[in-house]
C-alpha cells in the first residue's frame, strides 16, 4: 500500500464518520407561535375571541350584599306568635324584629357570532344566593337562612328571534319601572317565563316585538290555604304579548299588550320617557286590565290576569332619574292603582370607586281606602354591589 492510497483511505473514513454523526444530530423543533387572546370590540366592552374561533365571549357579573329593615324590607314582629305552650309574656309579641340580608353572586355569560342568518347569541345569568327568610318553628315565626340557585336568564337569539327563559316581554319592552330597587311594590307586570319571541328594529327608532309565553307564578288566593298556580299554561294555547316603540334623542314612546290565555283576559300598558338633559330624565307609565268582576272564586274580587299584577282595573307609575354629580345618581318613583294602593320609593346610587356602588333606599306603602284598616308601611334597604367584566 503506498502513501497515496493510505491518505485517500483515511480521508474517505473521515468523511463517512462525519456523515454518520451528522445523520445522528438532534434537531430542535421551532416553538409553535403563541396565539394571543384577541379583543372583540364589535359588541362592546369586555368581549374577546374564543381562541381558534370567530365567536366572541364576555364573562361578567357582580357580587351584591343587601341589608333590609322595617315592614317592607325587613322582618317586623317575626315572632309575633306568643307561646301558649310555655306561657310566654306579652312582650314576646315584639321580639325578633330583625334584618333581611342577602348575599348574591350573579354570573353572566354572553357569546356572539355572525352567521348568514344574522347574529347568533347565547346569554345566561345565574344567581347564587345566601339569604334570610321567615320560617315557622312551633308556636313562633323565626328567621332562618339558606342557600339557593336560580336561573334569571337562559336564552338563544338568532336574527331577532329569541327562545329560552327570560323576563316577560310585557315588563321589558316598555322598560322596567325605574331606577329604584323596590320598583314593583305595585306590580307593572310579570318576570321569569318560558318565551318564544321576535323583535324587529327599523333602524330609525321604531321597533316592534311579539312573544309567546308560558307564564309562571303562584297566587295566594283567599279561598285556598296555600299558594296555587293560576298562571302557567293548562292547555296548548300560549299567552301572547305584542309591543310597538319609538325612541329618539328626546326620549321615547312605547306600548305593549298582553293576553292571558288561561283566563281570557287582556292587559295594556303605555309609557313615555323624556330626557330633559343629559343628567335629568322622567318617565310616566299607565296600564289598564280587563278583569271579570263577577268572578267570585270563593272570595276573590276579580278574575286573575297574568299580566295585571296591580290592584283593580288601572294603575299608574312615574319617576325621575337625576345624575346630580359624577358619582351620585338620585332615583324617585311613585305608583298608584284603582284599589287606592300608593307606593313611594327613593334612593341614591353612589359610586364609591369604579365598579363599586353603594345604594341606600327608603320605601313607603299605604292604602287610602277607608274600608281597609291598613297601617302605612316603611322600609329601608342598603345595597353594596361590585361589578366585574364590564
Amino acid at each position: 500500500m503506498n502513501i497515496k492510497s493510505l491518505l485517500l483511505g483515511s480521508a474517505a473514513a473521515l468523511v463517512a464518520v462525519s456523515g454518520a454523526r451528522a445523520a445522528d444530530a438532534v434537531v430542535i423543533a421551532e416553538p409553535e407561535p403563541m396565539e394571543y387572546v384577541r379583543i372583540c370590540d364589535t359588541y362592546g366592552v369586555g368581549f374577546y375571541y374564543i381562541p381558534g374561533t370567530e365567536t366572541c365571549l364576555k364573562v361578567s357579573g357582580y357580587i351584591r350584599y343587601d341589608i333590609g329593615m322595617g315592614d317592607l324590607s325587613g322582618f317586623t314582629d317575626i315572632a309575633d306568635k306568643r307561646s301558649v305552650f310555655f306561657g310566654g309574656p306579652s312582650e314576646w309579641d315584639d321580639t325578633n324584629d330583625t334584618y333581611y340580608k342577602r348575599a348574591r353572586f350573579q354570573l353572566r355569560v354572553d357569546s356572539r357570532a355572525e352567521t348568514e342568518l344574522g347574529t347568533l347569541r347565547t346569554y345566561a345569568a345565574i344567581n347564587f344566593n345566601y339569604a334570610t327568610s321567615g320560617a315557622e318553628a312551633g308556636p313562633f315565626d323565626i328567621v332562618d337562612a339558606g342557600d339557593s340557585v336560580g336561573i334569571e336568564h337562559a336564552y338563544i337569539e338568532l336574527g331577532g328571534f329569541r327562545i329560552g327563559k327570560t323576563d316577560s316581554l310585557f315588563s321589558t319592552f316598555t322598560g322596567y319601572a325605574g331606577g329604584v330597587m323596590y320598583d314593583d311594590l305595585i306590580s307593572y307586570g310579570p318576570f321569569g317565563t318560558h318565551q318564544i319571541a321576535y323583535t324587529w328594529n327599523g333602524g330609525n327608532g321604531f321597533s316592534a316585538a311579539v312573544a309567546l309565553e308560558e307564564g309562571d307564578g303562584s297566587l295566594i288566593a283567599p279561598f285556598y290555604s296555600t299558594a296555587i298556580n293560576l298562571y302557567s299554561l293548562d292547555s296548548y294555547v300560549p299567552h301572547v304579548v305584542a309591543g310597538l316603540g319609538w325612541t329618539q334623542g328626546w326620549g321615547g314612546i312605547s306600548g305593549v299588550v298582553g293576553y292571558d290565555a288561561n283566563w281570557e283576559e287582556w292587559a295594556i300598558k303605555g309609557r313615555v320617557d323624556f330626557n330633559a338633559s343629559d343628567a335629568l330624565s322622567f318617565f310616566v307609565m299607565a296600564a289598564w286590565a280587563s278583569v271579570d268582576s263577577d268572578w267570585d272564586g270563593g272570595g276573590a274580587v276579580d278574575s286573575p290576569n297574568y299580566y295585571a299584577g296591580w290592584g283593580g282595573d288601572y294603575a299608574i307609575w312615574g319617576g325621575m332619574t337625576w345624575k346630580a354629580m359624577e358619582k351620585a345618581t338620585f332615583n324617585v318613583q311613585l305608583s298608584y292603582d284603582e284599589l287606592e294602593d300608593f307606593a313611594a320609593v327613593a334612593n341614591v346610587q353612589y359610586e364609591l370607586v369604579p365598579n363599586f356602588v353603594i345604594t341606600p333606599e327608603i320605601q313607603y306603602f299605604n292604602n287610602f281606602d277607608d274600608d281597609f284598616d291598613f297601617d302605612d308601611a316603611w322600609g329601608f334597604q342598603l345595597r353594596a354591589q361590585a361589578n366585574f367584566g364590564g
